[in-house]
């Protein structure tokens, strides 16, 4: 071949050596040019194109580098075998348009799973964030602890034990990007062969991950002090999955006899454990703070989860767990190879911000805002306090109103869409479906003071009524 006609755009802003290389290659690709053709040596083709011989020769030689092209001494330039290539279709995909489920609107939503984040410190976490980067420090950004960074996880065990009473090392915590991944990590862990037993009502997103994990699960019923041991005996359950310190979603604090019945329990046999979800400890208005489960455990049966995501922020996807003994032995016998799912950089940025008493002062700051807005809405619901009473109060950050006029709970709930704002029933928490009197929880974390006010005048309203 002496000749190869390439239509050259002179006033692109693409060089005129890679219009001829992108055409050669094309041409190679669709089957234009076969394996073996000869193509114009780099003075005949500058000749034929006009353009200068190093154009050709820097479009050929990145041919070649690609393989596309072969060289041969005093021969030339000749297409290469391309069937082993790694090619990128240039053709765009098909595009599927998603179904996207209809979103309702409200002007006012009582999600209990809010968190104010207006009030997250943006500029001390830009702070912490740029002092760490400054550095340059190649270090970060290789691969890690697969259990989390040492400093991480001690600054957490620290936490742990001035805030919440837990018993642990530095060496017992696994550090991991959200509640779900630790769960799975747990599974791994533990093994499939375990019956798991769940408050009911509970926690959904917990008993969606284990039962999809594999566990056979069972419902537990709770009453006035929290998860009723004598059910898991009667499930022949061996794992009980609670949240002693603010059961959820009704926001019963399990008494002291109580959590020493369930240490009793999980003590009667080898391979029984209570996994320990605190959720949302650092939230209580009234009374002294409720030390953890695990902080009574002496016998290594009890498995505590935590997280910073109504803390701090639900983005910043950090979760651990402590391990009792027996368990971070067979972690580290069998898992370790298991690398950790969050980045160095994230890990001490929290670490320095429990460190240097950023998320100290920003639990009281969060805790004050709302103490306040849940003050607000019990205030603001006395005109509902003769068909209904407030349960689950002075905690967390959601209370519940329990109906006992017989009103269902759907039809409050559709009253209250009507007037614009959404509330959130009882019936979606339980595992097992019961005639149980209505019970409607209101999230009040991510709401101001005018708004709840405004949203709870027209509950007043729409449900008064009725």
């Amino acid at each position: 071949m002496n000749e190869l006609t390439i239509d050259l755009k002179t006033h692109s802003k693409v060089p005129l050596y890679e219009q001829i290389y992108e055409h050669i290659k094309t041409e190679i690709r669709r089957g234009k040019l076969s394996y073996g053709e000869k193509l114009p040596s780099t003075r005949a083709l500058s000749r034929h194109l006009e353009v200068s011989r190093s154009t050709i020769e820097l479009a050929y030689e990145q041919l070649l580098s690609e393989g596309y092209l072969e060289s041969e001494p005093c021969r030339g330039y000749f297409v290469a075998q391309i069937e082993e290539l790694y090619q990128l279709s240039a053709e765009k995909p098909a595009v599927v348009e998603e179904k996207q489920e209809k979103q309702e609107k409200y002007r006012f939503d009582f999600t209990p799973n809010g968190v104010d984040l207006k009030s997250f410190p943006y500029n001390v976490w830009r702070k912490l964030s740029k002092d760490i980067l400054i550095d340059d420090r190649t270090e970060l950004f290789r691969s890690g602890d697969s259990q989390g960074e040492y400093g991480f996880r001690n600054a957490i065990c620290n936490y742990l034990y001035q805030a919440r009473g837990v018993h642990c090392t530095p060496e017992q915590i696994l550090i991991g990007a959200g509640s779900d991944y630790i769960l799975m990590l747990l599974s791994i862990i533990l093994g499939k062969n375990h019956r798991i037993a769940f408050e009911d009502p509970t926690y959904k997103q917990a008993y969606h991950v284990l039962s999809g994990l594999g566990y056979e699960t069972v419902p537990a019923p709770v009453d006035k002090n929290g998860l009723r041991v004598d059910a898991l005996k009667m499930e022949n359950a061996d794992i009980a999955y609670v949240t002693p310190s603010h059961q959820y979603p009704t926001g019963i604090v399990m008494p002291l006899k109580r959590r020493l019945e369930l240490l009793r329990w999980a003590n009667e046999k080898e391979g029984r454990f209570i996994i320990e979800d605190d959720y949302d400890s650092e939230f209580r208005y009234k009374g002294k703070p409720i030390p953890a489960l695990q902080g009574y455990d002496s016998d290594e049966k009890v498995i505590y989860l935590g997280t910073f995501s109504k803390s701090i922020a639900p983005a910043i996807r950090l979760s651990y767990m402590v391990l009792p003994v027996p368990l971070l032995k067979k972690y580290r016998e069998n898992y370790r190879f298991i690398n950790s799912t969050v980045s160095k950089v994230d890990q001490l940025i929290v670490q320095k911000f429990i460190e240097e008493g950023y998320y100290e002062r920003h639990l009281n700051k969060t805790r004050a805002l709302y103490k306040n807005r849940h003050d607000v809405l019990i205030e603001a619901l006395k005109p509902l306090l003769g068909r209904c009473r407030i349960s689950g109060e002075h905690a967390g950050v959601h209370l519940l109103l329990n109906f006992k006029d017989g009103t269902s709970e759907e039809f409050l709930i559709r009253k209250a869409k009507e007037a614009g704002v959404r509330v959130y029933g009882m019936s979606q928490y339980r595992i097992e479906t019961t005639e149980e009197p209505a019970t409607i929880l209101l999230g009040y974390a991510n709401m101001s003071e005018e708004d709840i006010k405004e949203a709870v005048n027209l509950l007043n309203q729409c449900w008064t009524e009725l």
